[in-house]
């Protein structure tokens, strides 16, 4: 794809390959996030807490893998030349090596979080380049290593940034590195269809949805029953329920039922991905998948006790 120069030195990395690493291919987003006490007041204002930060479910999953005990998280993205400079340097700042594809064609993506007063989230998203994340974007050098990739399922909403998920996955397959997805959004998945997101998903060995989520995938209205039914696809099943934990599956049966750990909500952006990040560092430690879930339901519970999507930067 034309517009695009690389930042972060993507394929080259800046420092010598350590063991253990993890590759993340994902988004990188500018978030808007506006707490409101009050219901929105629709035709008028309504009174809201109001902060610009980065954020991306790939990005936030990488910055908390780094923040929960992994030493070398690379992240793959696309991000405008608007913005590429200021993302690059909230990344390293949080530990994470950023392979970043700068586009001048299109603007970084923009996610407009508005969070009520029970913390819950409701997104309104522009894309912006994520999805033009392209196949010439990805090189089988980036899996030199690695130990674990992890996929964030927005690339499957665009036909562009499906192929990059293809060769990624062909790649670690054939190099035997275990794949992780998280399915990302149910409301994007209903617009791209389930069978369509499940086939794009061919040779993953790990999925990460959260209940919604596994429930569209399968059909199934009941999240223990989905979560057994996508274990028959998928090796290794961990779906989140929020404040109920975690379910973790394999072999068409849930293995363990792993409880939330108690916190004070304020916003729950990005508490998957703070799971997700904390999941995926504690298996590159050895962890088993419940102890995974452990460490993923930790950081999520971390995650909802602050505003925006990332763990705090020392």
């Amino acid at each position: 794809m034309s517009g695009a120069t690389r930042t972060g030195g993507a394929g080259a990395p800046d420092a010598p390959d350590a063991p253990g690493a993890l590759l993340i291919v994902g988004d990188v987003v500018t978030d808007v996030v506006a707490r409101h006490r009050t219901p929105l007041a629709h035709g008028t204002d309504t009174a809201a807490e109001i902060r610009t930060l980065p954020g991306g479910a790939g990005a936030n999953a990488a910055c908390w893998a780094a923040a929960t005990g992994c030493a070398d998280v690379r992240l793959l993205g696309r991000v405008g030349t608007d913005a590429a400079a200021w993302h690059e340097g909230q990344l390293r700042a949080a530990g994470v090596r950023p392979l970043l594809v700068a586009d001048d064609e299109a603007p970084t993506a923009t996610v407009v979080s508005l969070v009520d007063a029970s913390a819950e989230r409701t997104f309104l998203t522009d894309s912006g380049a994520v999805l033009r994340l392209c196949a010439a974007d990805w090189s089988d050098a980036l899996l030199d290593g690695v130990s674990r990739l992890h996929i964030s399922g927005y690339l499957f909403f665009a036909a562009t940034s499906r192929h990059v998920v293809r060769a990624a996955v062909r790649s670690a397959v054939a190099r035997d590195v275990p794949v992780s997805v998280d399915p990302a959004s149910a409301g994007f998945i209903t617009r791209l269809g389930p069978e369509v997101f499940l086939a794009a998903a061919d040779g993953v060995g790990v999925l990460l949805p959260n209940a919604d989520e596994a429930r569209l995938l399968t059909g199934v209205p009941d999240a223990e029953k989905a979560a057994a039914e996508l274990s028959r696809r998928f090796p290794l099943v961990v779906v989140t329920l929020g404040p109920g934990g975690a379910l973790v599956a394999s072999d068409g049966a849930v293995t363990a039922r792993v409880p939330a750990h108690p916190a004070r909500a304020v916003d729950s952006t990005g508490a998957g991905d703070a799971f997700n990040g904390g999941f995926l560092a504690a298996l590159l430690t050895g962890a088993d998948p419940a102890a995974a879930a452990t460490a993923g339901c930790r950081a999520g519970a971390l995650s909802v006790t602050l505003t925006g999507g990332r763990p705090p930067v020392p």
